[in-house]
């Protein structure tokens, strides 16, 4: 294994995590728990098999994934996050915030996954937590939906689909991930081409303020 070779909580972390992909792959783990093998190569789209298996090895190797047979019908192997591969939650979400800046404008040819919405989605926070529940629907034109659940003050959020959402946000990537991020606001979002419908309100309820 590589090492800067310095006694720096920095450099020894990076030593650890800082290689190509290895964080993406703590985003995909963050985002979709438990994964099988093809499940990180749909979530990670240019990495080849084999440095996804090393990568994966390394990350078992440090303690911040394990892996587990899951039971039939699936008889497979599921990689999850660890306690101490959790704690990057909060790395992963500042670089996130970070990284606003980088998604003003359209991706062009850049892939994307709407699950890596994700990660801003948990930055959200409930500013009426005496309201009722509420579900809001993510759809990156092309993608996958995202879910966004709020109840009780706590923010939850799941790939796939509700039958009856509160409201729906449909459209580009960087719009969706402006107005998640505070960037961009929900009115201002809506006039270059999201498309909101259900309860407007309710979007506001979580938007950065």
């Amino acid at each position: 294994m590589r090492t800067y070779g310095q006694y720096c909580g920095i450099a020894k972390t990076l030593d650890t995590v800082g290689d190509r992909w290895t964080l993406l792959i703590v985003r995909e783990l963050l985002a979709l728990g438990p994964c099988r093998h093809t499940d990180l190569r749909n979530g990670l789209p240019g990495i080849a098999s084999n440095l996804l298996v090393d990568r994966l090895r390394e990350l078992e190797g440090a303690g911040l994934i394990h892996r587990e047979a899951a039971p039939p019908p699936v008889a497979t192997t599921l990689f999850s996050l660890t306690e101490r591969g959790r704690a990057l939650e909060p790395v992963l979400r500042e670089l996130s915030r970070w990284g606003v800046p980088l998604l003003r404008e359209p991706g062009g040819s850049d892939t994307f996954r709407t699950h890596w919405l994700d990660m801003p989605a948990r930055a959200l926070t409930d500013h009426r937590p005496d309201q009722p529940a509420i579900a809001l629907q993510l759809h990156a034109d092309g993608n996958e939906d995202l879910v966004i659940e709020v109840k009780d003050g706590s923010v939850h959020t799941h790939a796939g689909r509700v039958d009856h959402p509160t409201a729906s946000l449909t459209g580009p990537p960087h719009l969706l991930a402006a107005t998640l991020l505070g960037d961009l606001a929900l009115s201002a979002a809506i006039q270059q081409g999201l498309r909101l419908s259900g309860e407007r309100e309710a979007v506001l309820r979580i938007l950065p303020r």
